[in-house]
């Protein structure tokens, strides 16, 4: 310990600031090496599974080539994992699933983790669909789990395929982002509710629900309010949930209904997007857009109720938990049962203020 340095304070933070330099260097020196490795292990998980491919291709060993292979692999490498019979026939399935498509250096399957791989071409029916969770996962840094929950919603079927007006009420290219960034159909199963509930199980639930619901809707939404409240001409009127997305650079109003759409629902909406527009949008902010959650809809009915509508929005259907015993179904709340509770909390929280 006495051939530590013994520095005068402003010696000190000239000393401490240098320190935290070296030490950024070294995180990030690490992190690099650590996608390098990651980026080595993939590469070679193709060329082994090509290399299986291949001979079984040439010989009349099938599956048993690749339980001699992993045990004699083991008795060779005992420290090394990733060599037992199942992560060789994901090898070999990784080969398979792509090779066809393209040459691996031209693939992003490099940028994520092996696990990642795994959920994506084991999970997709097509490059093209696992193109499109790679990108989102690379985009949106998607951990293992949020990539399995996105693959068994089937987010690629429903990415931009809620019914819009954004081609005819948005200029290019904020109409193309826009439609991109809603689905259809949206899916809000955890908020199934099985059991008795009072308040501060909605509470606790809705403080974990949010995470859940911001993560249905996509990467960019920011949360401003619910039943966010607006005045006009001296009349009350409040949204159902207002966000603001970073990226659109814009304010979007979701409107939640409990049933199949009718067209009256898209001229409040339109309302709502005025009122927006007109007292919360700023001058550098992009025109706001709505979204509209029914239970059920016509696509066509939907097209016609938005064809003379001025204002961006959309609508989606979302689904709730359906395949519940028959002795569950009564605890579950409706939707107006959980706007009642969320109303009578706000009121609690304004009366504790």
């Amino acid at each position: 310990m006495t051939n530590l340095l013994i520095l005068q304070p402003g010696a000190l933070a000239e000393y401490q600031e240098w320190l935290s330099t070296i030490k950024q260097r070294i995180v990030s020196v690490r992190l690099r090496m650590a996608l390098a490795a990651s980026r080595e292990l993939i590469l070679f998980y193709w060329d082994l599974g090509a290399m299986i491919s291949q001979k079984q291709a040439q010989s009349q060993w099938g599956d048993k080539l690749i339980a001699q292979l992993s045990a004699d692999l083991h008795k060779a490498f005992p420290d090394i994992k990733g060599l037992s019979a199942s992560n060789l026939k994901y090898c070999l399935r990784f080969f398979q699933f792509y090779s066809a498509d393209a040459p691996i250096g031209q693939q992003p399957v490099d940028q994520l983790p092996w696990g990642h791989n795994i959920q994506i071409f084991t999970k997709c029916d097509s490059v093209v669909e696992a193109r499109f969770y790679i990108q989102q996962t690379l985009e949106q840094g998607w951990s293992r789990d949020v990539l399995a929950l996105q693959l068994k919603s089937n987010l690629y079927a429903r990415a931009g395929k809620a019914v819009t007006n954004f081609s005819r009420t948005l200029p290019l290219p904020q109409s193309d982002l826009a439609q991109q960034t809603l689905k259809d159909p949206y899916t809000f199963d955890f908020m199934a509710m099985t059991a008795q509930f009072n308040e501060r199980d909605v509470e606790r639930q809705l403080t974990q629900h949010i995470t859940q619901f911001l993560l249905e809707l996509g990467k960019g939404f920011a949360f401003i309010g619910r039943q966010y409240h607006l005045e006009v001409a001296g009349n009350d009127y409040y949204i159902d949930l207002l966000f603001y997305h970073v990226t659109l650079k814009c304010y979007v109003v979701v409107e939640l209904k409990n049933r199949k759409f009718i067209p009256e629902y898209a001229g409040k909406l339109n309302f709502y997007l005025s009122a927006v527009d007109s007292l919360l949008k700023r001058s550098d902010d992009q025109p706001t857009i709505g979204l509209l959650l029914c239970r059920d809809k016509n696509n066509i009915e939907v097209e016609f109720s938005l064809r003379d509508m001025n204002k961006p929005m959309g609508v989606s259907e979302y689904t709730l938990v359906e395949a519940l015993p028959d002795n569950l179904k009564g605890a579950l709340p409706t939707v107006e049962e959980i706007e009642n509770d969320l109303q009578q909390l706000q009121q609690q929280a304004g009366e504790a203020e």
